[in-house]
């Protein structure tokens, strides 16, 4: 049986022909979902938007980690806050052309590339002007915030019901096409990270080392940021543009606690967002709460819980437990 997701995309314009394939996708995760919803009663499960909202949260609880994890290690955490106000601005942007010019083009769309743009404008400040990355992010951040609000403001009888489930998170409007850009920008993430690791890492840890031994120090810079861009975007569906930040760094900092290296903190990092997100979808839908508030909450009681484990496993003797900055960086 063909999915009604897959003929109605055949049957739209060139970008929900192009995701067509990922839309069969969605639906057999939905027919897996449903299996396991009939097994265990679990009602949430009954819900297609469910599914989508448990996909793209468990896409966030590899992405943000996996690319958080080398930003806290160059004091770049607030970098996603920065981020995060320009994708802010990248919806804007989409629901403004939509209200006053009628394009119907995505906002989520315009929120990559506005995002993206954003990412790569930080490190020309910085490369430019020879500022610290915090007074480049500073300047990013204030521009992306006063575009978004003055575009609200110009037509805020169309925009000021759309923005609020990109402000604060919505699972319910987790839509299959959005579903489906955001499978795009995981495979491209975890595909440039996997191909790029070992230079991130020299990169992360010894830029004057990594620019002798011929790496190009600008470019993985700018590669970085970009991902993370993407990350942002992908993840403010569900966790809303004020808290999307908070995963990259929170489920990182849980894991430095305690982790030996900087792989074995990537995965720990790793298995606690998912974590974080699992059990915050769950706790939101039946508490009828906002799913990116609750996510946050449960990310940072995780590493409160991994602060204590660390202490007790310092107590005992055991060096397993580094803060953020001494984790052995001899990976690189």
């Amino acid at each position: 049986m063909i999915p009604v997701e897959l003929v109605a995309a055949l049957q739209a314009g060139p970008l929900d022909a192009a995701l067509a394939p990922l839309y069969w996708l969605l639906a057999l995760w939905s027919d897996l979902l449903f299996a396991v919803g009939d097994a265990t009663g679990l009602g949430f499960l009954d819900y297609r938007f469910m599914h989508r909202a448990i996909l793209v949260g468990l896409c966030i609880g590899v992405m943000a980690p996996l690319i958080g994890t080398f930003l806290v290690h160059r004091q770049l955490a607030l970098i996603g806050d920065a981020l995060a106000h320009t994708a802010f601005a990248g919806v804007a942007v989409g629901l403004f052309l939509n209200g006053v010019f009628s394009l119907g083009v995505s906002p989520y769309l315009t929120a990559v590339v506005v995002a993206v743009i954003a990412a790569l404008l930080i490190e020309l400040i910085s490369e430019a002007t020879d500022a610290y990355n915090d007074v480049s992010m500073a300047i990013v951040l204030s521009t992306g915030f006063a575009l978004g609000t003055v575009l609200i403001s110009l037509n805020a009888g169309g925009l000021a019901v759309g923005i609020n489930q990109y402000l604060f998170g919505n699972l319910s409007t987790v839509s299959a096409e959005n579903a489906a850009i955001l499978l795009v920008l995981f495979a491209v993430i975890v595909g440039t990270v996997a191909l790029t690791r070992n230079q991130l890492l020299y990169v992360t840890f010894d830029e004057t080392a990594a620019a002798v031994s011929g790496i190009s120090v600008t470019w993985y810079n700018r590669v970085m940021v970009m991902l993370t861009a993407l990350v942002v975007v992908g993840a403010m569906q569900i966790m809303g543009v004020i808290l999307v930040a908070a995963m990259l760094v929170v489920p990182v900092a849980g894991a430095a606690q305690v982790s030996r290296s900087f792989s074995e903190s990537l995965l720990v990092s790793v298995v606690l967002a998912e974590l974080a997100v699992l059990l915050g979808i769950g706790a939101s839908y039946y508490g009828e709460a906002t799913a990116g508030g609750v996510i946050v909450l449960v990310a940072v009681g995780i590493y409160v819980v991994a602060v204590a484990v660390g202490k007790m496993q310092a107590r005992a003797g055991d060096d397993a437990t580094p803060e953020l900055g001494s984790i052995d960086s001899r990976e690189a």
